[in-house]
């Protein structure tokens, strides 16, 4: 009972890390497209400002939660994903690095050398993180000893490929909503504008997906078993669209929330068919790590939902304060405050 809690308290820790932290990745890598000049650049650097550090922590978290609750899968995956997961590190702390960095030095050159970092680290780790988890769910060459027997370019393959695309698209469409709550003006019109047209490529890439994850992954068969669980699937699916509807009448902030629901229920969607394995191997099922097999003991997990219990919710409870203090819109007054990006 309690590796099943855990499993399903560390697939909400990724959904909600995916719904928070992604729409500033998405906006990080939109902006060579959405920034005319230095002010709209400085707009998008605020309006994730406040935001991105907490986001991460969810990052953290969800990875704290796979070490300590599931060690064995913790080892299986970080080995055999070594070099993916090194990338991923190394883009997301030039990222971090970047919103620092920029204002040190008042030269265009510099700026632009911390601008690019912090393109390349916004759209890595959501190519990256696509590629892992799609690849997570087909299943990865795992041997009877845990091992990943597959190299990084394996992990390229058009199921994985496809996952990456997919993450970045979902991202940026989240991120660009963000941009049309924070913002105001011209910059704000562009982004509506780009979150009409990614809206239109995301739902033909989950279309695809949803058809290849039939033929390429076994994620189906939970659904398949018990069909109420396909009311995850339905709210991905009336979220994407409920999105569209709120862009349409420019309400940036409803569709922002719609475009949240899809994000978390796409994960949890993924989450539920795993179940019970944890990382499914590709060459024997027998093989794989799942809750039962990778556990820690029960007094680990027991201590684990205590401290959860009490910390998680004033995470929430900062997390949400941070965002009702910081929410409203972006004017030249903010960019002219001195801890402003």
């Amino acid at each position: 009972m309690l590796e099943t809690t855990w499993f399903i308290l560390w697939g909400v820790l990724w959904a909600v890390y995916f719904a928070l932290d992604g729409y500033d990745l998405g906006m990080g890598t939109l902006m060579p497209f959405l920034a005319k000049d230095e002010r709209d650049r400085r707009i998008m650097y605020n309006a994730a400002g406040p935001f991105w550090d907490g986001n991460q922590v969810w990052l953290i978290t969800a990875g704290g939660v796979t070490f300590a609750a599931f060690p064995a899968t913790y080892a299986a995956l970080f080995s055999g994903l070594y070099t993916a997961l090194m990338l991923l590190l190394f883009a997301l702390i030039l990222r971090g690095v970047s919103f620092e960095f920029r204002r040190k030095v008042d030269s265009e050159r510099w700026r632009k050398v911390w601008d690019f970092c912090h393109v390349s680290g916004s759209f890595l780790p959501a190519l990256l993180l696509g590629v892992a988890f799609a690849n997570i769910f087909q299943g990865i060459p795992l041997n009877a000893q845990g091992i990943n027997e597959g190299g990084l370019l394996d992990l390229l393959n058009p199921y994985g490929l496809l996952g990456g695309v997919l993450f970045v698209l979902m991202f940026s469409l989240h991120g660009s909503l963000w941009l049309g709550v924070k913002s105001e003006g011209p910059i704000a019109d562009r982004a509506a504008a780009m979150a009409e047209k990614l809206w239109l490529a995301l739902m033909a890439v989950v279309v695809l997906f949803l058809v290849m994850t039939a033929f390429a992954t076994s994620l189906f068969d939970n659904y398949l078993n018990n069909p109420l669980l396909f009311v995850v699937l339905l709210l991905a699916v009336i979220g994407l669209i409920q999105a569209r509807v709120f862009l349409g009448k420019r309400s940036m902030l409803l569709a922002w929330g719609a475009s949240a629901v899809s994000i978390i229920s796409v994960t949890l969607f993924g989450v539920i068919g795993l179940f019970p394995a944890l990382l499914p191997s590709s060459l024997d099922p027998a093989y794989s790590m799942t809750i039962a097999n990778s556990a820690s003991s029960q007094l680990t997990l027991k201590i684990m939902l205590g401290v959860v219990l009490v910390f998680v919710p004033l995470v929430i409870a900062y997390q949400a304060w941070l965002h009702i203090t910081f929410g409203h819109k972006i004017t030249d007054a903010d960019l002219e405050y001195e801890e402003a990006y």
